[in-house]
């Protein structure tokens, strides 16, 4: 009997869990920014350090429905801390410890995308940022896990984006 009220609780403090926790524990704090420069000379695929999984982010938009030279920018948090910014279809990597991560994929002002994945020493993982305009926040953000030739084409295609903090 104590085992299943003990069941009981872990669950329903499981789906107790609001959207704001769940944004916590995947995106970074509010206020950060980033300085963005794209790096056309990079298109290689990075092995992951020893005992580490590695992790693309690939941005991907429509060039079709947004005007030239308007920027699209996207913050990438994974496991609360954000780790780097893409712009107009652009890529970056981080190494991760092996283990349960939580991503998060942002454009100012809206749309928050999340997602998380089981990281395996050795591994490498790639995430498609696609953004596609609609209505009514003005794009559509979505963060899926994407096959490796795919990914790899579209590394290829793309500069690479250095973020830094801004200071």
């Amino acid at each position: 009997m104590k085992i299943v009220l003990i069941a009981m609780l872990l669950t329903v403090s499981a789906f107790a869990q609001s959207p704001s926790s769940q944004i916590a524990l995947a995106c970074g704090p509010q206020g950060i920014n980033f300085d963005v420069k794209l790096d056309n000379s990079q298109h290689t695929v990075v092995q992951p350090a020893p005992g580490k999984a590695q992790v693309y982010f690939i941005q991907d938009r429509s060039l079709q429905s947004f005007r030239i030279g308007e920027p699209v920018v996207s913050m990438i948090g994974i496991d609360g801390a954000w780790t780097g910014e893409n712009k107009n279809d652009s890529y970056f990597s981080v190494s991760v410890e092996p283990g349960e991560h939580h991503v998060c994929a942002h454009i100012q002002p809206r749309p928050i995308e999340l997602s998380h994945f089981i990281a395996e020493a050795g591994n490498i993982y790639y995430f498609r940022e696609r953004i596609i305009p609609s209505a009514p926040f003005g794009v559509y953000l979505s963060l899926n896990l994407v096959d490796s030739d795919e990914a790899k084409y579209l590394i290829a295609t793309y500069p690479l984006s250095v973020s830094h903090l801004k200071k």
